[in-house]
């Protein structure tokens, strides 16, 4: 088992000019329910990132420092949860695009997929858009734990079919039973090196 990453909380901002310097930054993106705010409290090793029962409650981009200065990771706003309203969601899609566009040190990107039901139309629209604007994605299977292990084989190739990778090209994760996580941990020390 890797060390965790030592994160801190540095700051909760809903405007991208108001967001930390940083030498370098990875993006936590994914639909709501994905398991964004697990899957950095797992890789901390701690509970830094509050998770709620209830999709959508993530309004804010979430900054947290790593190990002494060595970058930053960014817990942002889900997409797709028709529950959270209207009004509020409106600005969510723009604040992200804003983001990916215009944060220079923008490392890597990884989008969050749920492995126990695949890519939404959400997931894959937000791939291609990160594609065609050439933002440096990283693409992160949650919830293995929740896939049958007689179906484990079938469903990483449909994931990575779906997003049309390779299936080396798609992590898999878990937060519930440590699964994956010495893997991304290292990978992230190395984009943010």
């Amino acid at each position: 088992m890797s060390r965790p990453l030592q994160l801190q909380f540095l700051a909760t901002v809903v405007e991208t000019s108001a967001l930390p310097e940083t030498r370098a930054e990875i993006a936590f993106l994914g639909r709501s329910n994905v398991g964004k705010s697990s899957l950095l409290n797992a890789l901390a090793g701690k509970k830094l990132a509050a998770v709620s029962a209830m999709p959508g409650r993530t309004r804010v981009l979430a900054c947290y420092g790593l190990e002494n200065g060595k970058g930053t990771l960014l817990d942002c706003p889900g997409y797709g949860y028709a529950q959270v309203a209207k009004k509020k969601r409106q600005g969510w899609p723009e604040m992200l695009e804003h983001y990916l566009h215009h944060r220079e040190n923008l490392a890597k990107a990884l989008l969050l997929l749920d492995g126990e039901i695949g890519p939404t139309e959400s997931d894959l629209y937000m791939l291609a858009w990160m594609r065609e604007n050439d933002v440096p994605v990283a693409l992160v299977a949650t919830k293995r734990d929740k896939v049958k292990p007689s179906h484990r084989d079938k469903r990483m190739r449909e994931v990575a079919k779906a997003c049309a990778v390779d299936p080396g090209d798609v992590t898999w994760v878990s937060a519930e039973a440590d699964f994956g996580l010495t893997n991304l941990r290292e990978q992230i020390r190395e984009w943010l090196a």
